[in-house]
């Protein structure tokens, strides 16, 4: 467990800045701009987590083959399959940017924004867009060095992007001296200006140190899909990537259901959502952290500390979650008001939401470790068949039977009926399906001028 704790606590304090960076926008947005401008921005977070759910199972396929080629010392693989990702990955996102610059209206009519959220939340999510292949890059380079090993780099850059983000927002939300203030839309930009210079600079770093999946010379040609490395990295990455778009898609329908139930509620959910994103990042982080490690001893040969790796995962996971569920409900009031403000209506809404809710991202966070195995032994359908029963028949369905007897409870409760449901099958697939690891016949054969680091 010490191991994994090393290697996931990086990976861990990137998710909590990147946390904790949203979370100081929204209170930048919501104390200058208001409530609505608050809801607006989690009607358009919830968008993008959606468009990049879609493209983070091609960077968790690159990753486990990332890291299998350095279990095997094969490091031309790893900078192979390293290279198909980016290109790969870098050619969707900007696809996707332009689409979803022209698409964004007809995504939050979709919604069912409220009118009063919905042009804050349009120019939000517009400019929020033009970010995304800088921020592709920066994900796709973090990834692959964690495969590799290396769980630090990617900390020090996330470092830098929350700095220059959190000190852009109230600048460029208010003006300031000859800076004009652009409202919402200056948050967005303020994301962008930092995506941009994190990405710049995480690249510079990569050759300057020349860390292990650095692309010179001919090996710059690996930015053109290999057509058996793509097969790879499409084939599992789908499954993946479809697994975060059912959670995603499922929480896009989640917010339309409280959007109905009013402004209230549908603030109430916004500073939940962002209390909830906190409690997410333990089991996310560790879940990862087990990826790398279970795909590098595969790739080593040494299967047999897959189950030691897939029980300090769980335990971790319970402990760090667990510990903050507990610290985020006895302070649930000064934390939502930190969103809300102190008078606001949506308080004690938020507060009740909290309490029927939170808890259940633990359970959450055992399915995603013991997923995060299998995936490393190449098994991504079943945890797809999973989640899609968790949380459409199992939360969608609770909310459908129970909310003409318990009215808006039934959509906070929906969460740990699902997530309930969710361990239960996971850990019936994880104990009872032939799940064998699988290497690539490229990673079998090692290059032993150059063996694989040690995780970081």
């Amino acid at each position: 467990m010490a191991t994994l704790l090393r290697f996931s606590a990086p990976t861990l304090m990137a998710n909590v800045l990147q946390s904790l960076n949203g979370t100081v926008n929204a209170i930048w947005v919501g104390r200058m701009l208001g409530g609505s401008a608050l809801a607006a921005t989690a009607n358009a977070n919830v968008v993008m987590f959606l468009v990049f759910a879609g493209t983070f199972g091609f960077g968790m396929a690159a990753t486990v083959k990332v890291g299998q080629s350095f279990g095997a010392g094969n490091i031309d693989a790893a900078r192979r399959t390293f290279g198909t990702a980016l290109g790969f990955c870098v050619t969707l996102s900007l696809l996707v940017a332009v689409i979803g610059w022209f698409g964004a209206p007809a995504l939050l009519h979709a919604m069912s924004t409220p009118p009063q959220v919905f042009d804050f939340a349009l120019a939000y999510l517009r400019v929020v867009f033009i970010a995304m292949p800088a921020q592709m890059i920066t994900v796709i380079l973090g990834m692959a060095l964690r495969g590799a090993g290396d769980s630090i780099t990617a900390l020090r850059f996330m470092i830098v992007s929350v700095a220059l983000d959190v000190g852009l927002n109230p600048i460029l939300i208010g003006g300031l001296g000859p800076i004009p203030p652009l409202g919402i839309a200056g948050s967005a930009l303020a994301t962008t200006i930092a995506s941009t210079v994190t990405m710049l600079a995480f690249v510079v770093d990569l050759y300057a140190r020349d860390l292990p999946i650095r692309l010179i010379g001919r090996e710059l040609r690996y930015l053109l899909p290999h057509p058996a490395e793509l097969r790879y990295i499409v084939t599992k990455g789908l499954p993946m990537g479809a697994q975060m778009l059912l959670v995603s898609m499922a929480g896009i329908i989640m917010i339309g259901l409280v959007n109905r139930e009013g402004a209230t509620a549908s603030a109430a959910y916004g500073a939940s959502l962002q209390v909830w994103t906190y409690l997410q990042m333990p089991a996310m982080a560790i879940s990862a952290a087990v990826s790398a490690m279970a795909a590098q001893a595969i790739g080593a040969r040494l299967s047999d500390r897959l189950g030691s790796i897939t029980r300090a995962g769980v335990m971790l996971n319970l402990a760090l979650t667990g510990a903050m569920t507990l610290a985020l409900l006895a302070f649930d009031r000064p934390v939502l008001e930190l969103f809300l403000g102190a008078h606001s209506p949506a308080v004690n809404l938020a507060r009740h939401i909290q309490f029927l809710a939170s808890w259940s991202y633990a359970l959450f966070g055992i399915t995603i470790v013991l997923f995060g195995t299998m995936r490393a032994a190449g098994t991504v359908l079943p945890p797809l068949l999973v989640l899609g029963i968790a949380m459409y028949p199992g939360r969608l369905g609770f909310y459908a039977l129970a909310h003409p007897a318990l009215g808006m409870d039934a959509i906070w409760l929906s969460f740990p009926v699902g997530s309930a449901i969710a361990v239960s099958l996971a850990w019936l697939t994880y104990r009872l399906l032939d799940w064998r690891p699988q290497r690539e016949p490229d990673q079998i054969e090692p290059d032993l001028a150059k063996p694989a680091p040690a995780p970081a």
